[in-house]
């Protein structure tokens, strides 16, 4: 038998159907079809729904141990932020309970004193609660949004305060909700009294964008203003109750090239993310009006028809 009659190539191992050219043709086709048809005509829509719902107790089961070992961590995290939240609590009760005896004590002595020298008691100022809503949409000023308006009795001027301090002043009234505008806005002022001291001044807000801080303006560089100082309102606008807390004096620097100082100041409200807010009234409508005014006011002017 000649050699060159014999066949060369080794016998296949398996079965070879189509090419492998043939095949990516055939499957690229296809594939270009479901997705027109997907497209087009929501084939695959049902198939997507079933084979999801199939494969539902499958995820299930398999994020079952992914969620339990979250779910670990995260009791073990909250155990420990609750143990340190009674920790603090326990430190600032007793030490409310320590402010509750001086404020009881001067109470009396303020009561004494008030009526040795027979002065008008205080009135009380009435308040009541609110929620905020959201914030402002005007990225250049700092003002929420409150839900309670003029149907709950809300006035335009009320000052806003949360637990801590003063919070703001309700510059806007709607039948169902306000806008407060906070301290911290560029265009807010506030008449201030120290503490410490006894001074009057006056502090506005931060005109920066971002900043979230007071100034203590037009304070001689000699001025009497050291870092800690508490302010409070001083009353005289007749819009803010005197006495209640607005800020702590942060830094203080005094220039050589200036002659007042420019003093820093942290509002002591929570400006950034108050939830639950108080509206007093405003203080010029709780001062009462003596008699000889109001009764000048209700008489008769000369001239007028009966």
């Amino acid at each position: 038998m000649p050699l060159g009659t014999l066949d060369r190539t080794p016998p296949p191992f398996f079965k070879q159907g189509q090419s492998a050219l043939s095949k990516l043709m055939l499957f690229s086709a296809l594939a270009l079809f479901l997705m027109v048809a997907d497209t087009r005509f929501k084939l695959t829509g049902p198939i997507r729904v079933a084979v999801a719902t199939a494969l539902y107790p499958v995820q299930w089961a398999v994020m079952r141990p992914i969620e339990m070992a979250r779910g670990g961590g995260a009791y073990f995290v909250s155990l420990d932020d609750a143990q340190k939240a009674k920790t603090e609590a326990e430190k600032r009760l007793a030490l409310q309970a320590q402010r509750a005896a001086q404020v009881e004590q001067l109470g009396l002595e303020n009561d004494r004193l008030r009526k040795l020298l027979a002065l008008k008691e205080r009135t009380t100022t009435p308040a009541q609660a609110a929620q905020v809503v959201y914030d402002a949409a005007d990225p250049f000023t700092r003002r929420v949004m409150v839900d309670k308006g003029s149907i709950a009795g809300i006035k335009g001027g009320s000052p806003v305060m949360d637990e801590s301090g003063v919070l703001g002043q309700v510059t806007r009234v709607y039948p169902l909700s306000s806008e407060v505008t906070l301290l911290i806005d560029r265009d807010h002022t506030i008449p201030v009294l120290n503490t410490r001291t006894g001074a009057r001044s006056v502090v506005y807000g931060d005109p920066s964008i971002h900043g979230g801080t007071l100034e203590l303006r037009f304070m001689a560089g000699n001025a009497d203003v050291q870092q800690g100082d508490i302010l409070t309102t001083s009353g005289v606008d007749g819009v803010y109750p005197p006495g209640m807390p607005v800020a702590k004096v942060d830094k203080v620097e005094r220039r050589a090239d200036s002659a007042f100082a420019k003093i820093i100041c942290q509002p002591l409200a929570n400006t950034l993310g108050a939830r639950h807010v108080m509206i007093l009234e405003p203080f010029s409508v709780q001062i009462p009006i003596p008699a000889s005014v109001e009764s000048a006011q209700s008489a008769p002017k000369k001239g007028a028809k009966k």
